[in-house]
This record gives structure tokens, sequence and C-alpha cells, in this order.
């Protein structure tokens, strides 16, 4: 099983990115899957996830009507399409599966003028 994420960087407030998580060894609709992030100093926070039944999407009240989670199953990958950034969406996003037994090595996400 691995999880790779990419698409982190540096924006500017108000920017986007969208970050992409291949996914190998498993298949990305058997599982509840998302992103967590972790900032300088705070422990890691759920951001979204994406039931295995049906697809339905979750969010922290922090992100949510900004960021949007989908999967390419075709690609086997997961994304987090992150609009209207804010300074404190910066931290390190990872991606996960549950039980939360595998993660991503994370990818960067800094928001900043």
């Amino acid at each position: 099983v691995q999880l790779v994420e990419s698409g982190g960087g540096l924006v500017q407030p108000g920017g986007s990115l969208r970050l992409s998580c291949a996914a190998s060894g498993f298949s990305l609709d058997a599982y509840l899957i998302g992103w967590f992030r972790q900032a300088p100093g705070k422990e890691r926070e759920g951001v979204s996830c994406m039931m295995r039944s049906d697809g339905s999407p979750y969010y922290a009240d922090s992100v949510r009507g900004r960021f949007v989670i989908s999967r390419d199953n075709a690609k086997n990958t997961l994304y987090l399409q992150m609009n209207s950034l804010k300074p404190e969406d910066t931290a390190v996003y990872y991606c996960t599966k549950y039980p939360y037994d595998y993660w991503g090595q994370g990818t960067q996400v800094t928001v900043s003028s």
C-alpha cells in the first residue's frame, strides 16, 4: 500500500491549489479516504473525507465551502481542490485511508503574501 501526495506549494491568500494523492496497492473506492493536515506546533486535524459507500463528502467547519474533495477511480487518485486559501490553511497535508493505517509523506501548503 502506498499513498503519494503532490500539488502543494506557496500561494497568496485568496488563491487556489489542487492536491493529488495517488494510491497503489488498494482501491480508493473500497475505503473511507480523506485528507488531514498538520500545522507547525499543532496536532494533526481532519480536513475532509469521502465515504466508501456513496462517495459522500464531509468537511471540517474551517474549510467547508472552500475545499472540495473528489476521486478518480480510474486513476485511483484522490484530490483536494482548495479555493479562497487563508494563511491559517498553511500546513502539511496528508492523505490516508480508514483505519488510518497508511499515510502519505505529506505535501506542504503555504499561504502567504
